[in-house]
């Protein structure tokens, strides 16, 4: 996996504690176990990681109006993330006199809290159910978004690592990308009940 990063060091750090506190680890692995924090530092990084090649190889590069247009939305989250990471530690020291990383978990989910009702729209769906594009959420729904996106995407763009989420949820998954793109693997046995049958029957004669 390429090394490039947005996050220094303390940003980072603080973003994958927060990430810990919304899959912690538990008798299951969680957000930090699966690299969750390498799924957003290195989208945030530019924008050569944005579409994975259907071979699984690497990713697509981007030109001319989708590049420009990809280069804006991640300089829109880079400023959300800076923003957000800088309100988390300074509500963090204001209230309980130490970092972010610093406080146990119980103040951590106090402190995100806090920053997420700091933060709220009237009429922002909570994470669970968001719908908004990801340029408009704030910082802590985005975030919500990114850990369960860092745990359950394919491993090719950075989390999930040893397929860790899937495992979580009994998803074996395809090996790589190359599996799905050829034809070799469906999820159509992973449907709920009655599902795979509806969708074969619209599909029919395609």
């Amino acid at each position: 996996m390429s090394n490039k990063r947005f996050f220094n060091v303390q940003q980072r750090a603080i973003v994958e504690a927060a990430m810990a506190r919304m899959i912690p680890t538990d008798h299951d692995p969680g957000a930090r176990e699966a690299g969750a924090i390498d799924f957003v530092d290195r989208y945030l990084s530019g924008i050569g990681f944005v579409y994975a090649k259907p071979d699984g190889s690497g990713f697509e590069p981007l030109n001319g109006k989708a590049a420009e247009a990809w280069r804006k939305r991640i300089e829109i989250l880079r400023k959300t993330y800076a923003d957000g990471i800088a309100a988390l530690d300074a509500l963090s020291r204001e209230r309980f006199g130490v970092g972010f990383t610093a406080l146990d978990e119980q103040r951590q989910d106090q402190a995100l809290a806090a920053v997420e009702r700091g933060d709220a729209k009237e009429d922002e769906p909570p994470p669970l159910q968001q719908s908004l594009a990801e340029t408009e959420l704030a910082f802590v729904p985005l975030l919500a978004l990114h850990t369960r996106q860092g745990f359950y995407a394919d491993p090719i763009y950075g989390g999930n690592k040893g397929h860790v989420g899937w495992k979580v949820i009994g998803f074996p998954g395809p090996s790589s990308l190359i599996e799905v793109f050829a034809g070799r693997y469906n999820t159509l046995q992973w449907f709920a009940e009655g599902e795979a049958e509806k969708y074969l029957e619209a599909n029919r004669g395609e």
